[in-house]
């Protein structure tokens, strides 16, 4: 087994290799966004907890990497484009794609970003290739899913927490879910603990994205590599804003809806309000306490893992910075 860190580092040296390539290809202007996405980094979880997956059951996770790279390329275009319709003007620090190149080339550059994820995957073992690409289809439909679901739900005046965990699952668990079963398929693992691995990535990614709907609320911009506020400002129906609405006073409840219903407002204003509104309800603390749920029922799944209990310590870890990440 190998550490996340070591697995980091190897996947990085290999992924930057390729986004030199993409950056060296024409016609330019189709390409060099796509470079320029993957240049300014990234958390590379997606692709470690792949290779990580597969360490568990060979020592030799040569033959994951295209696998990782299709998951890192499909992860980035998702980002791309979600920036777009979310009106993210900032990724990771910087001008996002859509900003830096403009929206044509931002969507034009993300459809062929999808497309070199499928080409990178048709590199894997040929006897594999087809449960791979009906894994990784599905992932990328539900993804789909997920994001019409969230667009949906900005317009919608109720929608309900179980309705909102089901699109987080889609939108972004799925996807690290798949990442895990993908890299433990490819290393020869049996079908329960593919299975296994499958649902610990959908606990987790729960919790992450709570823990992301937690941060843009109360995250520093600095760290969190994006503008604070951006669900509050696009009306985004976040557990921790589902929860303040149920658990506010009626004349916090009134001024929240209120806020909402503005078109024409002072982002920093609405902010700064909506926080406040959020904090007296208490709605933060019920986030943390269900990302700390799912954490629990991830870390549950995993120890029905049938591996050496130490062989689990990085996956544990996993977990439990999950639920202290800034970022």
């Amino acid at each position: 087994m190998l550490s996340f860190q070591h697995l980091l580092e190897s996947f990085e040296r290999e992924f930057c290799r390729e986004i030199q390539s993409i950056q060296s290809t024409a016609p330019v202007q189709l390409y060099e966004p796509i470079a320029y996405s993957l240049k300014v980094g990234g958390k590379r979880i997606r692709p470690v907890l792949m290779l990580h997956a597969a360490s568990l059951f060979t020592p030799n996770i040569g033959d994951v990497y295209p696998a990782a790279t299709t998951i890192e390329l499909f992860h980035n275009f998702t980002l791309l484009h979600d920036d777009i319709m979310d009106h993210a003007g900032i990724r990771r620090g910087v001008p996002a794609v859509h900003v830096r190149y403009g929206e044509n080339s931002a969507i034009l550059s993300g459809d062929a970003m999808s497309i070199m994820a499928f080409q990178f995957l048709t590199k894997c073992d040929p006897e594999k290739l087809s449960t791979l690409l009906s894994l990784f289809s599905k992932t990328a439909l539900e993804i789909c899913e997920g994001q019409q679901h969230d667009m949906e739900f900005e317009k919608r005046d109720q929608v309900t927490i179980p309705e909102y965990l089901e699109m987080i699952r889609l939108k972004t668990a799925v996807l690290i879910a798949c990442s895990l079963k993908m890299g433990a398929f490819i290393a020869g693992a049996d079908d329960q603990s593919c299975s296994l691995l499958y649902d610990f990535g959908i606990q987790a990614g729960i919790a992450f994205q709570l823990q992301d709907d937690w941060l843009d609320v109360y995250g520093d911009e600095n760290s969190f590599g994006k503008k604070i506020g951006g669900d509050i400002c696009e009306n985004k129906k976040t557990f921790i804003l589902l929860s303040t609405l149920e658990k506010s006073s009626d004349q916090d409840r009134i001024s929240l809806k209120n806020w909402m219903g503005k078109t024409d407002f002072d982002p920093k204003d609405k902010i700064e309000s909506v926080r406040d509104i959020i904090t007296r309800s208490g709605a933060a603390e019920e986030t943390k306490k269900l990302m700390k749920h799912y954490h629990d029922l991830a870390l549950g799944t995993l120890n029905k893992l049938q591996i050496e209990d130490s062989e689990k310590e990085e996956l544990r870890n996993f977990a439990g910075q999950v639920l202290s990440r800034v970022k």
